[in-house]
């Protein structure tokens, strides 16, 4: 198991880096998966966009993407965030930062664990477990 947090071109930090990690731990474990080799990138909507563009055929910055490396229970793949999308969202929701950083941290996961949301009942579904996981924290 290796977890990773990389920043590309942000200044953004988060504040408790070894509570955030076992946080994914936890969230990975609640799910009866094992943590494997994880890289969370913290980036900005310039270089998130180009990814999604590349990878995914769309032309606009997203909050996140992930890339699925996992293989059976173990857990492993790349995880960029888009730090200004996800301060836009942070007040659009009015949350703060810190809370949106780990709900999208749980959304990355949880794509990982085999969850989707291209309709509206997945992504319900997958709004209901990040609210659940969120208490882990």
């Amino acid at each position: 198991m290796n977890i990773n947090i990389f920043y590309d071109n942000v200044r953004y930090r988060l504040k408790d880096k070894k509570r955030v990690i076992t946080f994914i731990e936890k969230v990975i474990r609640n799910k009866r998966r094992i943590p494997g080799d994880l890289f969370f990138i913290f980036t900005n909507d310039r270089k998130i966009r180009g990814i999604n563009k590349e990878f995914l055929k769309h032309d606009y910055p997203t909050d996140i993407i992930t890339f699925d490396n996992s293989e059976g229970k173990n857990i492993s793949g790349e995880i960029y965030i888009s730090i200004d999308t996800v301060k836009l969202n942070a007040i659009k929701y009015e949350v703060t930062i810190e809370d949106e950083v780990l709900r999208i941290i749980v959304h990355g996961i949880l794509h990982l664990c085999g969850y989707d949301d291209k309709s509206e009942k997945d992504k319900s579904e997958m709004t209901k477990e990040e609210n659940t996981n969120m208490l882990l924290y």
